[in-house]
């Protein structure tokens, strides 16, 4: 900005403020804020100055009474002095009894009502006096010691005291008495009541807090009197002067303006206090007066001045309104991004709105009209942007003029300057016409569209999602109930896709997805859709299909080849299939939640007949379906109500056929369908995640049992329990074995944990590393189904197992085929090569057996020794063994 523009604005700026400061309700205010100051400063410096005055007079009194209690005092202790001088004499002249006599008949001696006289000899003892006492000794006395270590003719004051001679509160004045030869003769002694020293308090002006005392260069107090009570004995904080200096005095903390003077010939000071509230009292009432004075009248000047300033505000309030809301409007108008347009009302001569002449713009309405504000103003609107009559927008502005409210719309520009943008419009009355706000909404539209794609469509494959599918599937229905045609639903699921999610990572199967969802596209027809369901699930939806199943057979075999085909991913080629589950509208439903449901069960039967097949819907998978709800419904409560119980197989050592362990199998009694088999209801637990618990349950029963029959007294055998893939697994798994064993007290090496090839190849560093934890307890691992797996020789030497499990597939047909044969006898050649032992699963008959021995086999397993059986009958079967076992031995 240039520097005169700056200056201008500057000027204008204080111009504007000056002009504000004249208004009443501002300018008001601060005279009335610079009054409270100054009436707030005289009144506060007028107490200011009458407190220092008050202190000041009170400082005075202090001084005046010092004055005067010292003259009172110095006479007082003069006459005391003066009596024992002319004591001492008479004594040193006539003796101690006529000293006495002869003052008391000249009128010498004191009052004996405030003085008593003693004469006390070189002894310590009272030789004489007045009033008379007992002849009791003072040795022990301050005032004899002192003068009969001293030669110094000085009077001394003792503290006040009591004594043998005298038992009330007084104060010992004393002078020493010499013989001729100068030496120590006694004492003189004149006893004085403390009160005496005090008796001028004068209460008039002394206050009941005043202090009046005498006491000792020994810091100690001789007389004290404070108001009515008199004490003595305590102490004295430093020495003061005789100025009157306010402090707290050291015997009850209250503040005084406290004198001392030190007294001529004595060892004495004298004490004036005069309390800071009796003395400050009407000070206090002057200050008081004053602030309540300054304060009332502060208040009513504050409620006038108010009352003042908001008439005032009230009047210039109206003024500045429009004034602001000039300058408002001009600046929001110049700052907004909408465009403003203030149109006045043209009337034909019946009154009715013909068009709008524009009266004011902003900047942002240049680009929307494509025209400078100068050559906007005073234009019609119609002229300007004639298409706004045939769109609806003139009829709309002339209806907010009439009826008034707010009209709000949007739509799509066609204006050159603007086209094709999207555009909001709000149009409020204003006296005379209206204004239009126009808003660039293109944005948000854009986004709106993106927010609703990203609603309907998966993030990862950018296909529709699962709410989308179901919205166009219905929409496939409608349209096909209307024209008479068909639609069909494929529900596919990728075969193999976890394996290579497991093995090559979640990014190697993210890609996989995306490639395959592009090759399952490209085989449909532009009416055609392709969603993905979730997971590695896709749906396909036909539409416009007539009314055979055949018609679709080319599209979906084409799917399944394009998914087939090998993909490149991180440098490995992979290959997947894809099982499809077929369903025609209306043949197989009449809603879309129907046809998902069947086309799901369709795609588990493709599963079941082998994978990577396309099936059409029969009504009689349902039922099947339906039986696995049942089969999981039952699950959930089996373990809570007792349902499972184990059986347990025999395993034999093939040369001397002696069960040397057995293998835990579960067994399911279910309440409605019998005895379940597990290979009926194991899956289903392992996919609702059922089988940890039941696995738990399996193992910890497994283990009790084993450990009963060695309590029994039976031989120990081996205790074989199987682990599922998610019982593998999950975390937990070692501790859960430990547990386990702990809980039933049974020796670690009479378990053995059997798991089979594919599940140990999902992780193989993770499954290496279990192994290795368990064999670590000291648990035996086998693996079973040893040979219908993928697991590589490199990897299998690496394994801490100590048996290899011969699949019964292979053990089936030994007598007749040759390649079980061969798998047999390389599965036993491999064992030994490894050092394990190598078990033959499924023998069931005497050729099989045969085969095994013949071809170093090591243990069997089957229906040829024995089926499953509860644990009373294996509990016989053991015992049996262990008998035949004696007699041999004692036959031996």
């Amino acid at each position: 900005m240039p520097g005169g523009a700056r200056a201008s604005g500057a000027q204008a700026g204080l111009r504007r403020w000056l002009g504000r400061g004249m208004d009443t309700h501002i300018s008001l205010p601060i005279f009335a804020a610079i009054l409270l100051v100054v009436i707030w400063v005289v009144t506060l410096r007028t107490i200011a100055n009458q407190g220092e005055a008050a202190q000041q007079a009170a400082r005075a009194s202090s001084r005046e009474l010092i004055d005067t209690y010292e003259a009172q005092l110095a006479r007082n202790l003069g006459s005391i002095d003066q009596t024992l001088k002319v004591l001492k004499y008479s004594v040193e002249l006539n003796g101690a009894s006529d000293a006495l006599r002869q003052l008391n008949r000249h009128g010498l001696l004191p009052s004996g009502l405030v003085f008593s006289v003693m004469v006390v000899d070189r002894d310590g003892i009272v030789a004489a006096s007045n009033p008379a006492v007992r002849q009791v000794s003072v040795a022990d006395q301050p005032f004899f010691q002192v003068h009969s270590a001293s030669k110094a003719d000085t009077p001394y004051v003792s503290q006040t005291t009591t004594d043998a001679a005298n038992p009330d509160w007084h104060m010992h004045f004393s002078r020493r008495i010499g013989d001729r030869n100068g030496q120590f003769a006694g004492v003189v002694v004149v006893a004085v009541d403390p009160a005496y020293f005090t008796s001028g308090y004068e209460r008039s002006r002394m206050g009941g807090h005043g202090a009046l005392g005498l006491f000792g260069s020994d810091g100690m107090l001789r007389s004290l009197r404070v108001g009515d009570t008199i004490s003595w004995g305590g102490a004295i904080p430093a020495a003061l002067d005789d100025s009157g200096q306010l402090a707290a005095s050291a015997w009850d903390g209250v503040r005084r303006y406290t004198s001392m003077r030190p007294l001529h010939g004595f060892a004495l000071t004298a004490l004036v206090g005069l309390s800071e509230t009796e003395q400050l009292a009407g000070f206090e009432q002057r200050r008081r007066n004053y602030l309540w004075l300054a304060g009332s009248g502060s208040l009513a000047l504050v409620l006038v001045v108010a009352l003042v300033c908001v008439l005032s505000w009230q009047m210039t309030r109206t003024r500045r309104r429009i004034r602001r809301f000039q300058e408002t409007y001009a600046a929001a108008s110049e700052a907004s991004v909408d465009a403003f347009f203030v149109m006045r009302s043209q009337f034909d001569a019946k009154g009715t709105i013909t068009d709008f002449v524009i009266e004011a713009t902003n900047t942002r309405a240049e680009k929307m009209s494509g025209m400078r504000k100068q050559e906007l103003r005073g234009k019609l609107l119609c002229e300007v942007m004639p298409g706004y009559r045939a769109n609806g927008m003139f009829d709309d502005l002339v209806k907010v003029a009439i009826l008034g409210g707010v009209h709000e719309a949007e739509w799509q520009s066609s204006h050159p300057a603007v086209a094709q943008l999207w555009l909001h419009r709000q149009v409020v009355p204003v006296e005379g016409g209206v204004v239009a706000i126009v808003r660039d909404i293109t944005e948000r539209k854009l986004a709106e569209e993106r927010i609703r794609h990203m609603a309907h469509h998966d993030d990862l494959t950018g296909l529709p999602n699962r709410s989308m599918i179901r919205d166009r599937l219905d929409q496939a229905i409608r349209q096909a109930s209307r024209n008479g045609r068909c639609v069909a639903v494929a529900f596919i699921d990728l075969d193999g896709f976890k394996l290579v999610n497991d093995g090559l990572g979640h990014n190697a199967g993210d890609e996989l997805l995306k490639l395959v969802g592009m090759r399952m596209g490209d085989c449909l027809r532009h009416n055609d859709m392709l969603g993905r369901f979730g997971g590695d699930e896709f749906v396909v939806i036909l539409a416009d299909q007539p009314d055979d199943p055949l018609s679709v057979t080319p599209v979906l075999e084409k799917i399944r080849q394009a998914v087939n085909e090998p993909i490149l991913l991180d440098g490995q080629e992979v290959q997947v299939g894809c099982s499809m589950g077929v369903v025609m509208y209306p043949r197989d439903g009449a809603d879309p939640n129907t046809l998902m449901m069947n086309a799901d069960a369709a795609m588990y039967r493709a599963k079941e007949q082998g994978k990577n097949v396309f099936q059409f819907y029969a009504r009689e998978m349902n039922a099947s379906v339906e039986e696995k709800l049942v089969l999981l419904e039952g699950l959930r409560n089996a373990l809570d109500c007792g349902q499972f119980s184990l059986l347990y197989q025999p395993k034999v050592d093939l040369r001397s056929g002696r069960i040397f362990g057995v293998e835990a199998l579960i067994r399911w009694q279910h309440p409605e369908h019998g005895m379940v088999s597990p290979a009926r209801f194991i899956a289903l637990a392992e996919e609702s995640g059922l089988i940890i618990p039941i696995g738990d349950w399996v193992l910890q029963t497994a283990c009790l049992q084993a450990r009963a029959w060695s309590d029994a007294g039976l031989p120990q055998v081996t205790m074989s329990v199987n682990v599922s893939p998610r019982q593998f697994e999950e975390k937990r798994l070692v501790e859960r074995v430990a547990q386990a064993l702990s809980d039933s007290g049974l020796p670690a090496h009479a378990l053995e944990i059997e798991v089979t090839e594919g599940i140990i190849m999902r992780d193989l560093a993770q499954s290496v590393g279990k192994m290795s934890e368990l064999k670590a307890m000291g648990v035996t691992l086998s693996i079973d189904d040893f040979g219908t797996g993928y697991s590589s020789l490199s990897a299998l030497k690496s394994f801490p197992i100590s048996t290899l499990k011969i699949d019964k597939s292979f053990v089936s047909d030994l007598a007749d085929s040759a390649d079980d044969q061969a798998i047999a006898l390389a599965v036993i050649s491999l064992g030994h090569r490894l050092n394990l032992r190598v078990l033959a699963e499924g023998v069931e008959t005497e050729q099989q057996r045969r085969f095994l021995l013949e071809n170093d086999c090591d243990e069997m397993q089957g229906y040829l020794f024995s089926r499953p059986v509860p644990a009373a009958e294996m509990q016989t079967m053991l015992l049996a063994q262990a008998q035949a076992q004696a007699t041999l031995e004692v036959a031996a």
